[in-house]
């Protein structure tokens, strides 16, 4: 059976662990050249291990998605080493839970920049190698963009921003032959935030999983938000 994303190019962010690594391996497993890229130095040294296992063209990348330049950079290393992008994850992101009045400028901006501005880096520069040929980006959002809680004043806002974002960018370039979706999942056994792994929770290949599925769908069908839980949350 034929790898169903053989000669295809994908890069995703934050790519070096979590959700992100999970995505990555999978995209791989299916014959994608697959780049990822982090801000740690040592956890992207640490992914080059794990993609390099599977023996397929990859690149890993220490890269800033909150600056423009180093996103224009990360993509042009993908454009020479692998070739245009037909496949972007925008899966970066930072959870910072506290009041607004104890929520600082700098932990407001760097929630701002990562969970929302950084997105609009990467998928600009995705769309222009997009268009007009196929190409999917998905964002991976929260259901903290549908739902306001308690100390979340800065995250609800980065992810109520990146519904909206995914939205009209799936509006304004649907006949471009690009399709965006926003994957949200609940609970994740990751480092994420401050609770941590716990069985109960929903394990990162999943969320991989469910970005095969929407690569699946055919071209005519998109499925533009997919929120996901736990079948068993702790009570």
């Amino acid at each position: 059976m034929a790898e169903m994303l053989a000669g295809k190019v994908a890069i995703v962010t934050g790519g070096t662990r979590g959700i992100g690594r999970a995505i990555a391996l999978r995209l791989q497993a299916e014959g994608a050249a697959v780049a990822i890229c982090g801000t740690s130095p040592e956890s992207v040294e640490k992914a080059t291990v794990d993609l390099a296992a599977a023996g397929s063209p990859f690149v890993a990348q220490v890269a800033d998605i909150t600056k423009s330049d180093n996103v224009r950079r990360l993509f042009k290393i993908v454009d020479d080493k692998l070739g245009p992008v037909d496949v972007l994850v925008n899966n970066a992101g930072v959870g910072i839970y506290k009041s607004v009045v104890d929520l600082n400028s700098e932990e407001w901006h760097r929630m701002l920049d990562l969970n929302l501005t950084g997105v609009y880096y990467c998928s600009k520069e995705a769309l222009q190698r997009m268009i007009g040929r196929p190409g999917y980006i998905i964002n991976i959002g929260s259901p903290a963009g549908k739902n306001a809680f308690a100390d979340g004043a800065g995250y609800n806002a980065s992810k109520y921003g990146l519904n909206g974002f995914t939205e009209a960018m799936m509006l304004d370039h649907r006949y471009d032959g690009v399709r965006v979706s926003c994957v949200m999942p609940g609970s994740v056994a990751t480092d994420f935030g401050s609770s941590g792994p716990a069985p109960w929770k929903i394990a990162p290949e999943d969320i991989a999983e469910v970005v095969m599925m929407l690569l699946r769908m055919p071209d005519r069908t998109l499925v533009s938000a997919v929120e996901i839980r736990p079948s068993k949350p702790k009570k």
